[in-house]
């Protein structure tokens, strides 16, 4: 099988999870997973503003269809500023599943510019957040995610993904959906 980006792999889960949109903004950390939504067929990348219009569409997609809304943001302030959707979504049963780029997994736990743990930012806000911290695991987590949005009570899913796993190769392929299409 031919290797492939994590980022590339991704993009394929969320096709097999039939994502239609991903509301969100580009930034330094995320162009490689902005790279692979741009080759999708099946998913259509809405640029928003602001992240917190990122999650709050996301938000009411979720609640209108009954189908995972997905969002996009950055580390630092754009992280934050996608908080308000995401807990509000999660308050309120909404499925959301916010995708959130982090710093390279070597710059973790040091203190450096607009480095966050974003699984302690997460906690009291989500249903579930997971650090897709090995290409090993990419596929697994994101599905897990999918299912655990969609199960009762519904609400907000977080998955990070540090940019040096997005770029690094994976022979991986996506897990299919329990869920009916």
């Amino acid at each position: 099988m031919t290797k492939q980006k994590v980022a590339e792999l991704f993009v394929k889960c969320l096709e097999e999870e039939n994502v239609e949109y991903v509301f969100g903004l580009p930034g330094e950390e995320n162009t490689d997973l902005i790279e692979a939504l741009s080759h999708s067929k099946k998913i259509r990348f809405i640029l928003t503003r602001h992240e917190q219009g990122a999650s709050f569409l996301a938000d009411i997609y979720g609640r209108l269809t009954g189908k995972p809304g997905v969002c996009l943001a950055t580390l630092g302030p754009g992280v934050i500023n996608l908080l308000l959707g995401v807990a509000d979504a999660n308050l309120d049963k909404s499925p959301l599943i916010a995708i959130v780029a982090q710093a390279s997994m070597d710059r973790l736990n040091k203190h450096a510019h607009q480095i966050i743990d974003l699984g302690e930012l997460f906690m009291p806000l989500t249903k579930w957040n997971a650090l897709l911290a090995s290409p090993l695991v990419v596929n697994e987590l994101i599905h897990n995610g999918f299912k655990l949005t969609l199960s009762d009570p519904k609400g907000a899913i977080a998955l990070i993904l540090p940019e040096d796993i997005a770029k690094q190769k994976t022979d991986g392929k996506p897990l299919r959906p329990q869920l009916p299409k």
